[in-house]
């Protein structure tokens, strides 16, 4: 399924620059932009242009792509932190998954409590 196929995600219409974004990078795979919300000093999404609702839809499908997700995401966190970083993929609503286009959360910029 490609963001075409899903004209009410709200990533797709993101990805297709239809609703505005903080893009900080782009690949020829994936969109990474700023949270509207951030949990961290960093907190940017990673999502693939393509539309999967969840990553093991995702991995399943495009193992390459979640690659370049996961690549362009460590890129990411080269450029905006130190290149320590969390990486966290909500699957599910009882996960806290609000958007079914699978998206990696970027987190870092500081100690992140909550996992030991």
């Amino acid at each position: 399924m490609t963001s075409t196929d899903s004209p009410d995600c709200l990533f797709c219409k993101i990805v297709a620059g239809e609703i505005p974004a903080d893009v900080v990078a782009t690949s020829d795979t994936a969109v990474a932009f700023r949270d509207i919300a951030p949990k961290a000093p960093v907190h940017v999404l990673v999502v693939p242009k393509e539309h999967y609702p969840d990553v093991p839809a995702f991995a399943a499908t495009d193992p390459a792509g979640l690659a370049s997700v996961i690549g362009l995401a460590d890129g990411v966190a080269s450029e905006l932190a130190d290149g320590q970083y969390r990486l966290v993929f909500n699957t599910g609503p009882k996960a806290g998954q609000t958007v079914f286009h699978v998206h990696a959360h970027l987190l870092a910029g500081g100690e992140l409590p909550g996992f030991a």
